[in-house]
């Protein structure tokens, strides 16, 4: 074991980009441990099995979408953060469709209490506090963004989108634009 130099990080980070290279659900112990060259029995001393790779796959693809959000949405407000979290997103998507996916892996709730998502939700509400909505309509809203935003992403990277015109960067610009205007005149009454 020692001369392939394994460990839990390297291995989340190896899985990470075997997830992006084969997709998060064919990424196994198995298929991690071809890749180093050794047994799969190797593997259970860093990881316990494949749910747990996975949550360790996921809470790295957390982590670095919450950086990378982070990094966009700094010093900005309005339209510009809500454009900057939402393209931070999308290019995270499309430069690691396999760590996105495993962003979404269902977690327990204690592992996702102390998991980056809650700094993904923080973050969403940053933006959201340029555009003034009191609760219930703010957590409504990051419900609609995550959702808009995920969808988008998912049906894109499927090629969802690579058969009709407009182009989707046009219509992704676009859904912006309209989401910006939604969220700056929300209706407050049902």
């Amino acid at each position: 074991m020692s001369r392939v130099g394994l460990t839990t990080e390297r291995l989340v980070r190896a899985g990470a980009e075997l997830a992006d290279e084969i997709g998060f659900e064919h990424t196994t112990p198995a298929e991690l441990a071809r890749r180093f060259g050794v047994k799969t029995a190797s593997l259970y001393s860093h990881v316990r099995n494949a749910h747990d790779l996975k949550t360790r796959i996921a809470l790295l693809a957390l982590e670095e979408l919450a950086d990378r959000v982070s990094a966009a949405v700094a010093g900005r407000a309005g339209k510009d953060a809500l454009d900057a979290f939402a393209n931070a997103y999308r290019d995270y998507a499309r430069e690691h469709p396999g760590r996105f996916t495993a962003a979404r892996h269902p977690l327990d709730p204690e592992t996702a209490a102390a998991s980056a998502g809650v700094r993904h939700a923080r973050m969403m509400r940053a933006v959201l506090r340029g555009y003034d909505l009191a609760e219930p309509h703010q957590t409504t809203a990051v419900r609609l963004l995550g959702s808009v935003f995920s969808g988008y992403v998912t049906l894109e990277g499927s090629g969802g989108f690579g058969h009709s015109a407009p182009d989707p960067q046009e219509s992704w610009t676009e859904i912006l634009t309209a989401l910006d205007t939604l969220l700056r005149t929300w209706p407050t009454t049902p």
